[in-house]
């Protein structure tokens, strides 16, 4: 593939990323706010499911040709995958949302420091520091009570350090075995899917003291399931195509720049409440992404002309669904990979 056309299909994959992304958003926030469906979890399982069968469908109609990948390796990456996205609802059924986002925005330094000491990747001076800006942005826009309790640390630390080592494990399975983002995603998802259907109801009844089986289905609800979970398709291709394209820590500035919109959709188009403290955050965020991007493109034409600039990589968090909304002000059984 030429230089132009990796481009564009980096450009491509962003763009799906950060489309699906909002409109899962917006499609969960309606099930989940207007239509009174808080069972997140075992939604993202269904999601996966269907992710899982289009999949299938498209290898059977010769779209792509499956690759076979190492069966420990799938099978323990499948389920890592699964148990960061449980973790990540169970740390925001037990902390607040300021310390759920808290959660969320520590996953870049995180994936930084496990690529510099694991990967011996190295970012340079600029690349930190338009991530400090772009941290510190979304922080004042989304932060807001931050309340410490034990066992809600523990589990956002258990939360933390799966989602690094998933996506970082995304990334790496793509380039070292040489597979598309399809090709793993059809491998992985099923395991992934496995462990959310088998744990998902159990976590969902324990967040909301609701069983999902005894949920009344009426036509509106399963309407947005079945449009969620076609969403969810291109959620999480496009979450597989951007890690294996870029990096974890590009992924992350993606994820908050999805965090930024949906909280400006959130204003203009369902008027939810919103600062200047809001705006100012927004303002800053997207002020570090393009310090990110800028010193990205710089760097690697520094790196193809022959520099001596470091390498840069990255990647970020968001969960492989997105269903909770930080918008939004009351607690809701979210999935991690929101934005």
């Amino acid at each position: 593939m030429t230089a132009g056309g990796f481009q564009l299909g980096v450009i491509g994959s962003l763009t799906l990323s950060v489309a699906s992304s909002v409109a899962i958003v917006i499609c969960n926030k309606a099930l989940i706010s207007t239509l009174g469906f808080p069972f997140a979890t075992t939604l993202t399982s269904w999601h996966l499911m269907v992710t899982f069968c289009t999949l299938h469908v498209a290898q059977r109609m010769h779209f792509f040709e499956p690759k076979a990948i190492d069966g420990h390796t799938v099978i323990l990456f499948g389920l890592l995958n699964g148990t960061s996205i449980g973790l990540l609802n169970l740390s925001l059924g037990f902390n607040s949302i300021g310390f759920y986002q808290m959660t969320k925005l520590a996953i870049i330094p995180f994936t930084v420091m496990l690529e510099t000491i694991f990967l011996k990747k190295r970012f340079s001076e600029t690349i930190k520091f338009s991530l400090l800006v772009l941290l510190l942005g979304v922080g004042i826009a989304s932060v807001t009570d931050l309340k410490l309790n034990l066992l809600g640390s523990i589990l956002s630390a258990l939360a933390i350090a799966t989602t690094c080592v998933g996506q970082i494990l995304t990334n790496t399975i793509q380039r070292k075995l040489k597979v598309s983002s399809t090709q793993l995603l059809y491998q992985s998802a099923p395991y992934q899917a496995a462990i959310l259907f088998a744990t998902g109801p159990f976590v969902d009844q324990f967040l909301t003291n609701r069983s999902v089986f005894a949920h009344k289905y009426t036509f509106p609800v399963v309407a947005f399931i079945i449009l969620s979970c076609l969403i969810a398709v291109s959620v999480n291709f496009s979450t597989f195509l951007v890690i294996g394209t870029t990096s974890p820590v590009t992924y992350q500035v993606l994820g908050h720049l999805k965090t930024c919109l949906v909280l400006s959709f959130g204003y203009t188009l369902l008027h939810d409440p919103f600062t200047m403290r809001n705006v100012l955050g927004i303002l800053v965020a997207i002020f570090g992404m393009a310090l990110y991007s800028y010193f990205s493109v710089r760097e690697g034409k520094k790196k193809g002309a022959g520099g001596d600039a470091l390498p840069v990589t990255d990647k970020e968090t968001e969960p492989l669904v997105a269903t909770k909304d930080v918008s939004d002000t009351k607690k809701t059984n979210g999935v991690a990979h929101d934005q």
